[in-house]
């Protein structure tokens, strides 16, 4: 069954900039100069298309290092911050970078277990899941508006430089430092109708192109990063906003072939089975032996078979159009429904354009 999928790009933009009340709580959206995430009826002036991404919750928006707007309070879509809770939300506004324990909540009036069942509910985290994912986002900024790594640690409430590496490591899996760096990977989500994706990519090409529900992508995550020299951290560039853009016009049957640059690291036989892949056509289709004879390797069909599971940039290089002998759909990552999906919305689409 197809995941629930956002609106378009388009359409979600267009719903912020008429604040249209029809999408709050449909669409959160972040804005890259800023590092605020908010509304779709968020009364602050709109920013320009290539500095927003847009996201299902507020959970991913602040994992993705964004805090929230203190005017339009998107942590209030389903239902107003209750009264009790209203002034602790402002003091961890106001105080960033202090940290919260059980027995300091309970000397503010406040129940811990029925604070950490509120954000649970609302954020799908605890309170103190929370917080560690604001304060790693705010020191993830400060650290990109040029501040020091002592400077952001200890401004963001961390006891030690030990501690601020520590919480890096869980949430970004990288460290501070690599985040500050100009040449950093970035990676941010894409929703598609099949479900989000995460995209990574240097300043060149993109490295990185998966269903987020992947079993194995945590994997290729650690895998490009250790290829690349840089461990991904939240981010955007001009190669992932274009990478967005084009799967928005395949997805729309308005893009065949694509044009993003790509880099797929790898053996000599892996290089020759993804090159093969990106000589399929759109809408058609090839079986793994015949793949295997293309690239001069005609006994290498399971070899074959196992590198276009290993393939990191689905859709693009479209592992989707391999299957069996017989023609029935096998071995895809992102699981059979989805490339079935693909396959059918290809044919529907071929005579499209010319």
């Amino acid at each position: 069954m197809i995941a629930t999928k956002l609106p378009s790009s388009e359409q979600m933009y267009d719903a912020l900039v008429r604040r249209d009340p029809a999408f709050d709580g449909i669409f959160f959206t972040g804005v890259r100069t800023t590092g605020i995430f908010c509304r779709p009826i968020c009364p602050a002036k709109k920013p320009a298309r290539e500095n927003v991404e847009f996201f299902e919750d507020a959970r991913t928006a602040l994992f993705a290092g964004y805090r929230p707007c203190k005017r339009c309070d998107p942590l209030a879509t389903d239902g107003p911050v209750p009264d009790w809770l209203k002034p602790l939300i402002a003091q961890i506004e106001r105080e960033g970078g202090k940290r919260w324990s059980d027995a300091e909540l309970r000397d503010a009036g406040l129940d811990p277990v029925r604070v950490r069942r509120w954000f649970k509910q609302h954020l799908g985290m605890t309170f103190h899941a929370y917080r560690r994912a604001q304060r790693v986002g705010r020191a993830l900024e400060t650290l990109r508006n040029g501040e020091t790594v002592t400077e952001a640690a200890f401004d963001n409430g961390y006891e030690s430089l030990s501690a601020f590496y520590d919480a890096f490591r869980r949430l970004l899996d990288t460290t501070p430092a690599r985040a500050n760096s100009a040449a950093t990977l970035h990676f941010t989500r894409i929703n598609t109708p099949l479900g989000p994706m995460l995209a990574a990519a240097t300043d060149d090409a993109l490295v990185l192109l998966e269903f987020i529900d992947r079993r194995m992508l945590e994997t290729q995550l650690r895998t490009i990063g250790n290829l690349i020299g840089h461990s991904p951290v939240p981010g955007a560039n001009a190669v992932l906003q274009q990478t967005e853009k084009e799967l928005a016009e395949y997805f729309a049957g308005e893009r065949q072939e694509f044009t993003v640059s790509l880099y797929s690291p790898g053996s000599d036989f892996q290089k020759d089975v993804w090159n093969e892949l990106l000589r399929v056509p759109y809408a058609e289709t090839r079986s793994y032996s015949e793949q295997a004879r293309r690239i001069g390797k005609p006994e290498a069909v399971r070899a074959v078979a196992r590198t276009n599971g290993e393939n990191r940039i689905a859709i693009i290089i479209p592992c989707h159009r391999i299957v069996g002998a017989n023609g029935k759909l096998t071995g895809y990552g992102g699981g059979l429904w989805r490339k079935k999906w693909l396959l059918d919305h290809e044919l529907k689409n071929s005579l499209v354009l010319t």
